[in-house]
């Protein structure tokens, strides 16, 4: 927790349709324990699939309307999936958990 937000670090280098079902378990969780504001950390993940990215919009849909979620450290493939798909403009984009931290909580 960084300033009423939580940082949720993804150590996985990829979220695919292997790891997906866990990844959005976890997600999950912490959403029903209270968090509402969330950084995604994905600054170590090197991929991310449809399955991740869905997993990542079912989070979202968990926060609903009284909450949000970022992601912070997107880079290359993954970066470019955000952009591609168009999610950039669903999820806010941060160079680091820094920056997302502090648009969050300002």
């Amino acid at each position: 927790m960084r300033e009423g937000v939580l940082v949720a670090r993804v150590e996985e280098k990829r979220v695919d349709a292997a790891r997906a079902p866990d990844f959005k378990t976890e997600l999950t969780r912490l959403i029903e324990d209270g968090h509402q504001q969330v950084v995604l950390d994905l600054s170590k993940v090197e991929f991310v699939d449809s399955s991740g990215l869905g997993a990542i919009v079912a989070t979202l849909k968990r926060i609903g309307p009284r909450g949000s979620l970022a992601v912070a450290g997107a880079t290359g493939a993954v970066e470019r999936l955000f952009k591609l798909t168009r999610m950039d403009k669903v999820f806010p984009l941060h160079e680091d958990v820094d920056a997302a931290v502090r648009r969050m909580a300002g």
